[in-house]
C-alpha cells in the first residue's frame, strides 16, 4: 500500500509541473502573437502580403500614426533585408518627417538594390533641398533674416516635408519674430490638434496672444502647458513674468485712482521696464504716465510719455489731447493747439476737446500780445507807485529829445508809453490781468499821458529834473 501511496504522490507531482510547463509556453507563445505579429506577417515576403503591409503602412501615415507606421517597416526589413520596397518606404516617411539622416540611408540602400531608379533618385534630391532649407531657415533666424528665413521654411513645410512638426515649430518661431501673431495662433492650433500636448505650440501661441494684450488667454496658454509639465522652463519664466506685469499695472492705476500720483509714476515705470517690446500694452502705461505727470505739473516729462504713446499708435486720441494740455504746462502754446487740433478733428462730438482747444487757443494769443509789465520791469503784483515810478524812469531814458535820431528808441519810447496807458489805468490793467482782448488800448496814442501824435512831448513830472529842462520836458 506504501509503495502506490509514493507511486501516486510522485505522478501528481509531474503532472503538476507539466501544467506549468505548458502554460508558460502558452503565455510565450500569446505575446509573440500580439506582440511580434507585424514581423510575423513580414515574414511570408509575397507580393500580396508585403502590398497588405504598404497599404497598411499607407492608412497609418493617412490617420498620423508615424510611429506604427515606421514600425511596420521596421519589422518587414528585419524579417526581409531583401525587402527593397521597404527601405524606399521608409526613406520617404522618414524624409516626411525631418529624419533626414535616417532617410538618406535608406534611400542609399534601395538604391544599392535598384540602382538608377529615377523616382527614388528624385526623391534623394528632394531630401538634399529640404535639409539645406531647414538649415537656410534656421540660421537665418540667428541672424534676423526673418521674411527670407519664411520662404525657405514653407518649403519645407509645404513641399519638402509636411509632416515635420519640428519645421512647423520652427515657422511658427519665425512668425513670433516677424510680429505676425494672427498667423502664429492659426500655425500653433494646427500642431496642438495634431500633438495636444505640444508644450513649445503652447508657449507660442501664449506669447502670440500675450503680445496681442490678450492676456487672459495667453494666461490659459501657459497654464495648460504647465499642467503637463510644471518644471518647463520657459512656460514659468512667462507665466509668472506676465503675472507680474498684470500686478504692477494694476497697481499703478489703483494709485492713480487714489491720487498717489508720484506712486503712480514709479508703478508706471517698472511696468514699462518689465517688456520694452510688448507694444500693445505698452501703448497703455506711457498713456497712463502722461496723464499723472500732467496731474504732477511735469509738463517736460508728459509730453515724452504721451508722444512715446503716439509713436505706438498714432491714432490715439486721448495721447494727443494729454499731450496738448502738456505743452500748455511748457507754455508751448502753438505745439499745444496744433495737437489739441487735430484731437478735435479726429473726435470733433467731444465737448471736453473743443473746451480745452479753446483755452490752447486763447493762451496762444494772450502769448502774442505784448508783455507790459515786462516792458516796463515790474512784476505783476507791482503797486501803482511802482509802475509809476518805473514808468517815469524808462521815460526819461528812451525821450527822443534825448536820442536823437534814433528811431529804436523812439519805438522803445512809444512801447512805454502804451505799457503805462494799460498798466497805469487801474480798469484797463484789471482787464489786460484777466485776459481781455484789449490789444487796441495805446495803439492810437490819442487818449495817453503824451498828449497827440507827432514828434512833440509833454510831461509834467513833479519834483523836477536834476540838471536843468531839455526840449519839451516842464517841470
Amino acid at each position: 500500500m506504501e509503495p502506490l501511496m509514493k507511486l501516486w504522490s510522485f505522478d501528481l507531482v509531474a503532472w503538476r509541473g507539466f501544467l506549468f510547463s505548458a502554460l508558460i509556453l502558452n503565455f510565450i507563445f500569446a505575446c509573440q502573437f500580439f506582440f511580434l505579429q507585424p514581423l510575423v506577417s513580414a515574414l511570408d515576403t509575397k507580393p500580396g502580403d508585403a502590398a497588405a503591409l504598404f497599404e497598411r503602412v499607407t492608412q497609418n501615415v493617412k490617420v498620423k500614426k508615424y510611429s506604427e507606421a515606421l514600425n511596420d517597416l521596421n519589422a518587414a526589413i528585419e524579417a526581409d533585408p531583401a525587402l527593397s520596397e521597404a527601405y524606399w518606404h521608409r526613406a520617404s516617411l522618414l524624409r516626411q518627417l525631418c529624419r533626414y539622416e535616417e532617410s538618406e540611408k535608406s534611400y542609399k540602400k534601395f538604391l544599392e538594390m535598384k540602382p538608377r531608379d529615377s523616382a527614388a533618385e528624385k526623391e534623394l534630391s528632394q531630401l538634399h533641398q529640404a535639409k539645406s532649407a531647414f538649415d537656410s531657415a534656421t540660421n537665418l533666424l540667428d541672424t534676423g533674416d526673418i521674411k527670407k528665413a519664411l520662404e525657405y521654411i514653407d518649403k519645407v513645410v509645404l513641399v519638402f516635408s509636411p509632416q515635420c512638426s519640428k519645421a512647423k515649430l520652427l515657422k511658427v518661431r519665425l512668425l513670433l519674430a516677424d510680429r505676425d501673431y494672427s498667423g502664429v495662433i492659426s500655425e500653433a492650433g494646427y500642431i496642438l490638434k495634431e500633438d495636444e500636448d505640444n508644450l513649445e505650440a503652447f508657449l507660442l501661441r501664449g506669447r502670440a496672444y500675450y503680445y496681442l494684450a490678450d492676456h487672459d488667454v495667453a494666461l490659459r496658454h501657459y497654464q495648460k502647458g504647465l499642467r503637463s509639465d510644471p518644471e518647463h522652463g520657459e512656460l514659468k519664466k512667462t507665466y509668472f513674468g506676465l503675472k507680474n506685469l498684470l500686478k504692477k499695472t494694476k497697481s499703478a492705476e489703483d494709485n492713480a485712482n487714489k491720487g498717489k500720483f508720484r506712486l503712480a509714476v514709479e508703478e508706471y515705470k517698472a511696468a514699462l521696464a518689465l517688456d520694452p517690446n510688448h507694444s500693445a500694452h505698452n501703448v497703455n502705461l506711457h498713456l497712463g504716465l502722461c496723464k499723472v505727470l500732467v496731474k504732477l505739473g511735469r509738463g517736460k516729462d508728459a509730453i515724452s510719455s504721451c508722444s512715446e504713446a503716439l509713436e505706438l499708435d498714432g491714432e490715439l486720441i486721448d495721447a494727443l489731447v494729454q499731450r496738448g494740455e502738456a505743452k500748455l504746462l511748457t507754455e508751448d502754446w502753438e505745439g499745444a493747439v496744433a495737437d489739441l487740433k487735430e484731437a478735435a478733428e479726429k473726435n470733433p462730438q467731444d465737448r471736453t476737446i473743443r473746451e480745452a482747444l479753446m483755452r490752447a487757443e486763447r493762451s496762444l494769443k494772450l502769448s502774442q500780445r505784448k508783455d507790459w509789465y515786462k516792458i516796463l520791469g515790474v512784476s505783476k503784483t507791482a503797486s501803482v507807485s511802482e509802475i509809476k515810478k518805473a514808468y517815469k524812469k524808462l521815460a526819461l531814458q528812451w525821450h527822443p529829445d534825448k536820442n536823437v535820431g534814433n528811431r529804436d528808441a523812439e519805438n522803445k519810447f512809444r512801447e512805454i508809453a502804451a505799457a503805462y496807458e494799460v498798466l497805469g489805468d487801474e480798469e484797463k490793467r484789471t482787464r489786460y490781468d484777466q485776459g481781455e482782448d484789449i490789444d487796441d488800448m495805446g495803439s492810437g496814442m490819442g487818449g495817453g499821458p503824451f498828449g497827440g501824435g507827432g514828434q512833440q512831448y509833454t510831461f509834467h513830472f513833479e519834483g523836477g529834473f536834476p540838471g536843468g529842462g531839455f526840449g519839451g520836458f516842464h517841470f
